[in-house]
Order: structure tokens, then sequence, then C-alpha cells
């Protein structure tokens, strides 16, 4: 059994690193993760070595007093909706400080704690392998020195792109220091994986090299819906996890429904909307704007095993898309959970010709409705099926939605851990 040491912020990675270690030990690997936090489901078979934490923006927030878990801006008074209609002077400063001090990310002080407990492990383990997970890209940088000393192959996984990044926060002048770190980073890296096939080809046109594969993220088939699980009475939408202000907007759900309540095509007392996730204010006055607060709630936190009993009792989930047209490779992480519930989706803003409406064509689990017109229209065929027979029907192929499953993505990713090793 070959072994592969896999270095990662387990909350940051969640569920992609948890999941595709457990099926790893099927296909000839053990995953050993080196990890600064713990995460749910790690299986029984993958070992994790715990190391001391360090974050420089929860160090900062620790020392004047702040609570480590909410937002500078939230706790000095900035209301979260106005942070989404415009950034603040506050906004602005409070971004340039984390660029000077968080370079090249807030856990640059995790990498002299991870090496040390790195090398203690590659000192006893026979390490075949090396696998970091970013973001934070910290991981890449520690695995580079760990190769350098080791001469182990190394594979570098980019959930999230590294300067390429549509969302990349910083100035130009951070950006063209740190796209040259990004290069010379990974230039030893044996291969460079990432999520989708868009993201590949832009990984390989910065880094001029053709060992850039894509392995998308995926669901655990153990938590795959195999059992008849009984629907919600009323027509219900639901979402869940994190509403990113700006890069997510469920505006265009909200004139449709609005539209179709008004004109009569929608009973209001047929239909909930219900959103779980943090709370957040904005969403709270747009869902109040549109007149919809008696129907779509926002119902809050709820364990993750909770979350997966509402995806499958709904009739229809919904699916925000990154709202930056220019950004066609991302698929949201919930895009996968959704898959494995076997409920119809409906995704909506982006710029309808990304990766999302071509899995859910592809995996016949669900829709794309890119203007308020065309998800109208499917409101209503789903509303008018959920009258007639009560329910909404699932026409997803369930042999092409396995393709996503973890326990593929560990034998994509052995594939090239075997070609590399």
């Amino acid at each position: 059994m070959k072994k592969v040491l896999i270095i990662s912020d387990l909350i940051e990675a969640s569920p992609r690193i948890p999941g595709i270690s457990k099926y790893l030990f099927e296909f000839g690997w053990q995953a050993i993760i080196l990890t600064g936090r713990l995460a749910e489901g790690i299986n029984s078979k993958v070992k994790v070595v715990k190391t001391p934490y360090s974050n420089i923006v929860l160090s900062f927030k620790k020392k004047f007093g702040l609570n480590e878990k909410k937002e500078l801006q939230e706790q000095i008074g900035i209301p979260l909706f106005l942070r989404k209609k415009k950034k603040s002077i506050i906004d602005k400063l409070i971004n340039l400080v984390k660029e000077i001090i968080a370079y090249p990310d807030e856990l640059k002080n995790w990498k002299p704690i991870a090496v040390k407990f790195a090398n203690e492990v590659l000192e006893k383990e026979k390490i075949d392998a090396i696998i970091s997970s970013s973001s934070p890209v910290t991981v890449h940088m520690i695995a580079k020195e760990l190769k350098k000393k080791y001469k182990i192959p190394w594979i570098a996984d980019l959930r999230d792109l590294w300067t390429q990044n549509h969302y990349y926060q910083y100035s130009r002048v951070r950006k063209f220091f740190e796209q040259k770190l990004e290069l010379e980073t990974l230039k030893d890296a044996d291969a460079l994986v990432t999520v989708s096939p868009i993201w590949t080809s832009r990984l390989k046109e910065l880094h001029k090299r053709d060992t850039v594969y894509s392995v998308t993220n995926g669901f655990d088939p153990e938590k795959m819906n195999t059992s008849s699980v009984n629907l919600t009475e009323k027509f219900t939408i639901t979402y869940t996890g994190r509403v990113y202000a700006e890069k997510q907007s469920p505006s265009k759900l909200f004139l449709a429904l609005k539209d179709l309540i008004t004109t009569g095509k929608i009973n209001r007392n047929e239909i909930e909307v219900r959103f779980y996730g943090p709370k957040k204010e904005w969403l709270e006055k747009e869902i109040e704007d549109y007149e919809l607060s008696p129907i779509v709630k926002q119902c809050g936190l709820i364990p993750r095993s909770v979350s997966f009993q509402k995806q499958r009792e709904s009739q229809i989930l919904l699916l925000l898309n990154w709202e930056d047209y220019r950004e066609k490779g991302c698929y949201p992480l919930k895009t996968f959970e959704y898959l494995a519930a076997r409920r119809p989706i409906l995704s909506i803003g982006g710029s309808g010709d990304d990766v999302v409406k071509k899995l859910l064509s592809e995996t016949k689990s669900g829709v794309y409705g890119k203007e308020i017109k065309n998800i109208k229209s499917y409101l209503a065929k789903f509303y008018s099926e959920y009258k007639q027979k009560g329910k909404v029907s699932y026409e997803g192929d369930v042999e092409k939605i396995n393709k996503y499953s973890y326990r593929e993505k560990a034998k994509e990713f052995t594939n090239i851990l075997n070609q590399i090793t």
C-alpha cells in the first residue's frame, strides 16, 4: 500500500479532501492528512496529523478583544446590507491591512509549524507522494519545501485558482508580485490539479505546462439518496449553505415568484422558499423589498445531516451561480450535494454558458434559467406538475451522476499519483 501525505486546512477543504481521501484506500493509496484544523467526515482508514494552528487575522482579532468568528466590518458597526451595496472606506482600509500582513494568506505563520510536523511524519513513514490542497496557498509553499528536501513527487491541488481568481481582492501591485510567487512556487510540482476544465485551461496557459488535470468536486456515494423520502406538502424550494453578497443573488428568483403570485399562476399559500445557512441582513432586506416575507424564510444554520434531509424532502433545490459573467468555470460546492439528494435543481445567475449548465444537462438533474422569463417558465412548469401529481418528478441520470462521486474522484487522483510515482 502506497502512502500519500495530504497537506490541507481541513475546515477550508471540507468536504473535498475528506471525501477523496476516504476512497483512496480502495485504489492502493493510504492518505495521511496534515492539518491545523479538523473537520467532519474523516474515515477511520485515514490517518490525521493535527498540528497547532496559526491564523494571523484571528490572532489580530484576539489581540484586540474581537470575536474571532465575526467579520471585522460587522464588529465595528458597518451593516452587512450596506457592505453588499458599496465598499466603504473602512472596508478598503481593512482590505489594505490584510493585503500587507496576510501575504500570501492568513496562514503564513502556520508554515514553520506544518513543516516541523511534516518532517516528523516523513522521518517515520515511507511517503510515496505529497498532495497540497489550497486554499490557503501556504500549503503549496509547505509542500514545495518538503519536495526540495525529500525529492518526493508532488501534486498541487487548487480548489480555487490562485491569482487567476476573478474575485481576487487585492491591488494590482500585490497581484503582480503574488503571480510571480505562484509561478515560482508551483513550478516544482509534478502535476497541477483544479476543479473544472475551464480552470485547467487557465492554469496551463499561465504556467506553460501540460501536466494540469481537472478533477471536479463531488459527493460521498454513501450519502446518495436511495430511499423513498416523504416530500413536503407545499411546493417547497430549498437552498442550503451560505449566500455570498455580491457574488450570488436570488433577486431574479424573487422577481419571478412575485410576478407568478401576483398574476395568480402560483397560489401564495402553497409555496415556501427556505434558506438554510447563516442569516444575512441584506438578504432579509431583499425579501422584504419584494414583499415575500410570508413565503421566503431564512431558517438559520442547521447540522449537515439535517441539511441533507431538507434537500431530499424538497420539491425543488435552488442553486445560485456566481454572478461574474467572466467566471464560467466555477461549480458552487453544493452542486454536488444536490446531485446526491436526487431532487430537481433550479440554477439561476451567472453567464448562462458555464460548467453548471453543462453538468445539469449532462446528468438531467435540473434546469438553468438565465433570464427572469426562463425562471418563470420553469417555476410554472414545476408548479403545474406539483398541482397535478402532488410532487415534482425527478428525472436525473443516476449512472452519469455517479461519475461525480468521491469514489470516482479518488480514482482520478490515483491515476495522476500513479503517473508521477
